[in-house]
Parts: structure tokens; C-alpha cells; sequence
């Protein structure tokens, strides 16, 4: 895992670590498992987003973080948990079909977004938000490995990074944090 931005140390109450530049939402233009096409601002305006690059395969660290957000979700408050949406941008396209990616995430939460794309759409979009990602390799033994950043994204309402939520943060983090997440009206200086 490689971090881009930890930001400056601080964090203004939350678990995640708040990255000094926080970038701007983008559009992404992939497409959702349906094969339609995707504008994350548009799909998710007026939400917390929490943004995910990883794919279906991974043995650790992708079920492992869509099972502790979806744990999260069932803890909060449920006008808490309609103000967030995630969504899981494949780093495995060949294999991530949209059925496969479909099939993977509603064993999680039904309402979790996949999105695919071609493997360049995809590096330029993850890379862009800091978030590091190599080419799928296929090792001796036949299996695929799949090198990217496992941070989490969360995009505030005015559609900027938020925060950065690193591999093994724990459900408890994210249950403290989506509540003060959805009370700001608009980042960080909006309170």
C-alpha cells in the first residue's frame, strides 16, 4: 500500500486521516454493472461517498473493508445511513465482469455501486486520486495478483475528499465517523 497524501496530522475528530489537498469528486465515466454508463457526482450527489478501488478476487484486504462498511451501515442510525453511498471501482476489469461484480458486492450490501471500466480508464481514474495501481499480473501458479492502494475515499457533500480511511481501519471508526460525516453541511469548514 502506498499512501500519496497522509495529509498534515490532523484530523478534525474523525478516524480517517484528512489529506492536506483535498481533491475534487471526479465525473469517473465508467460504467455500473449494468453496463450503464457511470457519473459518480452525478449518482451520488448529496451523499457521503465512500470510494473504493479493488477487485473481487482479493484474497484480504477488499471483502475485508466492504465487510467492515457494510457492518458500519447497520450500526448507524438509519437517516445516517441513506445520506451514504459506496461504491467499488474494479482493479481487476477482465475478470470483474459486471455480473461478477454485481454478484460480489450485493453478498455485502445491495445498495454498494460496482463500476468497471477498461484497466487504462481505471489507472488514470485511481491514480488521479492518489490511489496507486498496477496492471493485473498472472503468477507461475496461475493465479492473478492485483497491485493497488486499499484506502478508502470519503467525499464530503461538496464533492471533495474528506477523508482517507486506511486498510485495517475498524468498524468502530467508520460507526463514529459517518454521523459527523453526514452533519457537515459542506467539508470541513462548513460546521
Amino acid at each position: 500500500m502506498t499512501i500519496v497524501d497522509a495529509g498534515d496530522g490532523g484530523n478534525d475528530g474523525l478516524h480517517g486521516t484528512v489529506p492536506a489537498q483535498q481533491l475534487a469528486k471526479p465525473a469517473l465515466n465508467l460504467t455500473d454493472t449494468d453496463g450503464s454508463p457511470f457519473d459518480l457526482r452525478e449518482r451520488t450527489k448529496g451523499k457521503i461517498t465512500l470510494l473504493f478501488f479493488g477487485y473481487t478476487h482479493c484474497p484480504d484486504v477488499c471483502p475485508t473493508t466492504m465487510a467492515d462498511i457494510s457492518a458500519a451501515l447497520t450500526e448507524v442510525k438509519p437517516d445516517v445511513r441513506q445520506q451514504v453511498a459506496v461504491v467499488f471501482v474494479t482493479t481487476d476489469p477482465d475478470r470483474d465482469t459486471g455480473p461478477v461484480l454485481s454478484r460480489w458486492l450485493k453478498q455485502f450490501d445491495t445498495t454498494f455501486i460496482g463500476v468497471r471500466g477498461t484497466f487504462g480508464q481505471i489507472r488514470t481514474q485511481a491514480e488521479a486520486l492518489g490511489v496507486p495501481l498496477e496492471k493485473p499480473e498472472v503468477q507461475a501458479d496461475g493465479s492473478v495478483l492485483v497491485t493497488h492502494g486499499s484506502q478508502v475515499i470519503a467525499f464530503s457533500r461538496d464533492d471533495r475528499i474528506r477523508a482517507l480511511y486506511l486498510a485495517g481501519t475498524g468498524v468502530q471508526a467508520y460507526i463514529d465517523d459517518l454521523p459527523k460525516l453526514t452533519a457537515e453541511r459542506s467539508g470541513p469548514e462548513a460546521r
